[in-house]
């Protein structure tokens, strides 16, 4: 079973990190990196919520674009 970038888990894991960034990194069972991908989201969301004082949450897309990246991407070490 490979587990590098486009493996079954990290798809599921990218997939998880799309709708909530850091899920899929906890999916993972990278906490600290779920922690800060989910902490970096809330603070890019409170910034583009003050500049445009919309809903639209333009912050937590992209840091959830890249989060979903970065958990498809992801290769255990020693493999």
């Amino acid at each position: 079973m490979s587990n590098g970038p486009g493996s079954a888990g990290n798809i599921v894991a990218a997939l998880c990190s799309l709708f909530v960034p850091g899920l899929g990194q906890l999916v993972q069972g990278r906490v600290l990196a779920a922690v800060i991908w989910f902490m970096v989201a809330c603070i890019a969301f409170a910034i583009t919520w003050l500049l445009t004082l919309s809903l639209l949450p333009f912050g937590w897309f992209l840091i959830s674009l890249f989060s979903c990246i970065d958990a498809a991407m992801y290769r255990r070490p020693g493999y």
